[in-house]
């Protein structure tokens, strides 16, 4: 195992938003964090679609909620945790289109800040 841990950037109220969370949810999803630390990837991580790769999701129920953080590993060798949030919606699986939007401009913004871009 590398000793070398990336660095965990929290974008915008993510950091705020995941302290909200269940401390269950915070203990698993803070494992899969620190493992994307260690330049791995958690068996709970699944690829976030359409925005390319390294850009990944981790999804916890707990007690019929569903709890979810978006983070992306590719920019300047460190983990920047991009949003996180409670699914409200109980219809369908899909991503409700506020929270995708906040993903993308997040995530924008992280690129913009490294002088890099997606395109």
């Amino acid at each position: 195992m590398s000793d070398q841990r990336r660095p965990l950037f929290w974008e915008g109220s993510s950091k705020k938003d995941f302290k909200a969370f269940p401390v269950d949810v915070q203990k698993d999803m803070g494992v899969a964090l620190f493992i994307a630390q260690l330049g791995r990837t958690a068996g709970s991580a699944k690829p976030w679609k359409g925005l390319g790769s390294g850009v990944y999701e981790l999804v916890e129920d707990h007690r019929g909620d569903t709890f979810r953080a978006v983070y992306v590993v590719q920019v300047a060798e460190a983990v920047h945790v991009l949003h996180a949030f409670q699914k409200m919606s109980k219809s369908g699986i899909a991503t409700p289109q506020p929270d995708v939007e906040l993903v993308e401009k997040r995530l924008k913004a992280v690129l913009a800040r490294y002088g890099l871009g997606r395109g």
